[in-house]
């Protein structure tokens, strides 16, 4: 159903009737000449603005033609919203873009930048779904195109803001470090190549907005570049709910850090010279600001709505009377730069053009399969994927080191639990010492006060860029609806390249040897699961200068539980660095710096954290290549510490098992190494996945084992592990989807699956069992998204009796999607499932009545057994 008002051919006979109206001026201005006394548009330029506006505005009169006869199946348009084409004339076509879906003026004005683009077919193909789409192949309408710099946004509101503070941070952090390497972010952005993010006014009230204007103005406050143009189009309208006057303006001229402009939006001069002034001052200073675009929205906000339903006649004809198209008619006939015929000519062929093309694309192939359709979502090349292993490994050389100088591991190694010599000889992997009656539940890490060393200020450092000394602060400026105060000016930004890294770090240290201060982590004994991810992620950082680890209190701190501890002395703040306190923002930074040729490697404190975040990782990371079939990618690896079993200290913010949310997300990896022996192949495995295939990893870390050295008995030492040198690497390398078997046998009793915490437990209740005759083997799933299926069956059809130890929630939890995968395969055994309560996790000991626990894991077993 069409609009009840202003529909398609209401807005075209009313635009026919104004140009016909309009007369033609006496003064002829010539084309290379402003249009008007008080701009800096010239007739050239305002021509090519018109047939951008015209273009845009004929796409969507042909998408709702198209939804007539349910050919097209996206009906929101830009009409009313079409002078923000003369925004995209007052940037580069360099310049990176993140747009808004009302922004169709900017895209065609964007196409006309570049030879040889097809706005036209671009746009329609969307519309249509048509497979042959150039950017997301038929699974979205979006506007982007790898050619035309515009990077494709989903329609989740302001969701794009924080990747969008990501890229002008890598943007801003690739200048200063090398102005000439523009090329180095893959995309050919230039050093000095500012991003532009367009959002509605709606969208200001978003919590991801909120988050990506704070952090901005958090960047700007402590000094760090950030070329980032925010524009806001605002036709004061979130579907049928309304802006309050005066609302948009006053919250985007208030935030602290943001520069502030305003125009227009429906006067293509007024725009244009508004934004390149924003433009060139965010592009010279290397400092964001927002552009406060006055718009109106034609023709409802969908095909479907019917807008006389919420707005008064009265109203809708005040937003036609500004209908910016007529405003650029007129002003290219008063300029004398066209006359309303010819005008009226370049409309109706532009309208031919795209009903000639809409019906070209209506025979186009569409998605055929679900193959054809999953195809980007998360391309897994595990072949290539070890040889980037081995090829990190190959770039890692081992140097000759005094064995006696590294008889114990360096203290920044040592993390937050002291480590004085060489542990005992661990127990065999696959033959760990028997069980012992006194046996205590898995050990429970301390409270991070515990576990921390507290030697270090924490709130001392800045982001990688500190302030320059002789840059002043920002001046106070009004929030004058006209704009900034001109009288005082930052100092520019030279994009001199950084001499020297910060004194705590040189950045990237010359020799492996180096990094580990001499002390290599492989012959420092038996490592805790936080020291080896601790000495993993330095290796890392050695094989990849591109990766930047960050989050909250990684860096002066080294983390809560240490696991970070060193990092920024080895590396420097342009490496390893403090964020602000915003989960939604990290997890942007890392979206945005992914996308710009960085490797980021963001920590979230705890999965509690994650979760008002979490849109970040579904609504965005995940679908960066699903909607732009590859041509862009955000490779991340986002550490998690996790899990239960932390008694000592929390509750459930500190003690979370909710991963289901994880689980959902299309693509997305998720790994959970229980031990240091998988922990640090792993995460290779996750950063080599990212580089390779683009992945978005999520690296959950149990906190209950981070510290924990036994298994059985007080001294075992079983629970720590060697670390391999590069050397090994390849021959230890774990694929994603891989499961680990304990105790396999020919004529085990009992398949217990499992992961995490539960690893541990079900290890010991195997001792206990079987010292009563019944033999286990326990497989730690290590990857829960994708799981191991073909190890889960194998492994279950083996024994033919299953217990699944999941110490993930019941309702969502990881053992349901055990369960299907048996079911699904037909496997014909029996199982069952030892799984928490549906509950959060109470604060002490009250939480072992909703934990699971070894003596469950013993029970259930014997149930299996006796059936």
């Amino acid at each position: 159903m069409l609009s009840s008002v202003t529909t398609p051919q209401d807005l075209d006979e009313r635009f026919r009737a104004e140009l016909a109206g309009l007369v033609a001026a006496t003064v002829i201005r010539d084309l290379d000449e402003p249009v008007r006394d008080d701009t800096a548009l010239t007739g050239v330029q305002a021509r090519a603005l018109y047939d951008a506006q015209c273009t845009s505005r004929h796409l969507d009169l042909a998408a709702r033609w198209l939804r007539s006869f349910d050919a097209g199946y996206y009906t929101i348009g830009s009409s009313g919203h079409e002078g923000n084409a003369a925004v995209a004339a007052a940037l580069r076509p360099t310049d990176p873009a993140l747009l808004h879906y009302r922004s169709g003026g900017f895209y065609c004005m964007r196409a006309a930048q570049i030879p040889g683009s097809d706005p036209i077919r671009d746009v329609l193909r969307g519309v249509v779904a048509s497979s042959k789409e150039p950017i997301a192949g038929g699974r979205h309408k979006v506007f982007g195109h790898p050619d035309l710099h515009v990077v494709p946004t989903t329609s989740t509101i302001a969701s794009h803001l924080p990747r969008a503070v990501g890229v002008a941070f890598a943007l801003g952090r690739g200048r200063r470090r090398n102005p000439a390497a523009g090329a180095a972010n893959g995309h050919g952005w230039p050093g000095d190549a500012l991003v532009v993010c367009s959002f509605g006014d709606a969208s200001v009230n978003h919590a991801a907005a909120t988050a990506a204007f704070n952090t901005a103005g958090w960047c700007d406050h402590v000094g760090l570049r950030l070329p980032l143009l925010f524009v806001c189009e605002d036709n004061s309208l979130g579907i049928s709910v309304r802006s309050p006057e005066g609302w948009v303006a006053a919250a985007l001229s208030s935030r602290p850090g943001v520069r502030y402009y305003t125009a227009d939006g429906c006067d293509s001069a007024a725009t244009y010279d508004r934004a390149a002034e924003a433009a060139a001052w965010v592009r010279r200073f290397r400092r964001p600001a927002v552009l406060h675009l006055t718009t109106v929205r034609l023709m409802g906000h969908a095909g479907a709505d019917a807008e006389m339903a919420y707005r008064s006649p009265t109203e809708i004809a005040a937003d036609l009377a500004r209908d910016p198209l007529v405003r650029t008619a007129r002003l290219l006939v008063e300029a004398g730069v066209a006359t309303p015929a010819e005008l009226m000519a370049r409309y109706d062929e532009l309208g031919w053009d795209v009903r000639r093309v809409a019906e070209e694309v209506l025979g186009e192939p569409k998605l055929g399969n679900a193959s054809e359709v999953t195809a980007p979502l998360a391309p897994r090349r595990p072949v290539r994927v070890s040889r980037a292993v081995a090829d990190a490994a190959a770039d890692l050389v081992d140097e000759t080191v005094d064995p006696d100088a590294c008889s114990a591991i360096d203290d920044d190694l040592e993390l937050a639990e002291a480590y004085t010599g060489t542990a005992a000889e661990a127990p065999d992997a696959e033959h760990p010492a028997p069980a012992e009656d006194d046996a205590q539940e898995p050990a429970q890490s301390g409270t991070p006060e515990e576990t921390d060393n507290q030697g270090e200020a924490v709130d001392d450092d800045a982001w990688p860029e500190p302030a320059d000394p002789a840059e002043p602060a920002d001046p106070a400026e009004p929030a004058d609806p006209a704009g900034p105060a001109d009288a005082t000016e930052p100092a520019e930004d030279t994009g001199a390249p950084e001499l020297a890294e910060d004194a705590r770090g040189n950045g990237h240290p010359p020799t492996r040897a180096a990094a580990f201060n001499g002390r290599l982590p492989e012959r420092a004994g038996p490592l805790t699961l936080a020291q080896t991810i601790n000495a993993a992620l330095t290796d890392a950082m050695l094989a990849y200068p591109q990766m930047v680890v960050f989050g909250e209190d990684v860096a002066t701190k080294g983390g809560v539980y240490g696991v970070t501890k060193g990092l920024r002395d080895r590396f420097g703040t342009t490496r390893v660095f403090d964020t602000l306190l915003d989960e939604t923002s990290i997890l942007g930074l890392g979206l945005g710096a992914g996308l710009a040729g960085m490797l980021p490697v963001p920590e979230i404190q705890y999965l509690a954290y994650l979760h008002n975040a979490e849109d970040q990782l579904r609504g965005e990371a995940a679908t960066m290549q699903f909607f732009s079939q590859g041509a862009y990618r955000n490779p991340m690896v986002v550490r998690v510490a996790g899990l239960a079993y932390q008694l000592g200290f929390g509750g459930h913010f500190h003690n979370d098992n909710a991963l289901a949310v994880l689980r959902d997300i299309p693509g997305l990896v998720v790994a959970a190494p229980a031990r240091a022996e998988d922990a640090a192949p792993m995460l290779r495995t996750c950063l080599a996945s990212a580089i390779v295939d683009g992945s978005v990893c999520v690296f959950l870390e149990p906190i209950a084992l981070y510290h924990t050295r036994d298994l059985h008995t007080a001294g075992d030492n079983w629970w720590l592990s060697e670390y391999a040198p590069p050397s090994e690497w390849s021959a230890i390398h774990v694929p994603i989807g891989r499961a680990r078997a304990y105790h396999s046998g020919p004529n085990d009793d009992l398949t217990i699956i499992t992961f995490g915490n539960g690893v541990r437990m079900s290890l010991r209740a195997a001792a206990r069992l079987s010292e009563e005759g019944v033999s286990c083997r326990v497989v730690d799933l290590r990857w829960l998204s994708p799981l191991p299926v073909g190890d889960i069956i194998k492994h279950a059809s083996d024994t033919g009796r299953v217990l699944v130890v999941d110490e993930t929630r019941r309702s969502g939890g990881v053992g349901e999607g055990i369960i299907a995968a048996l079911v699904d395969a037909g496997y014909v055994g029996v199982a069952r499932r030892v799984a928490a309560v549906d509950s959060f996790v109470p604060l002490g000991p009250a939480a072992n009545h909703v934990l699971v626990s070894e003596e469950q894991i013993v029970q259930g077993a014997k149930s299996l057994l006796a059936r």
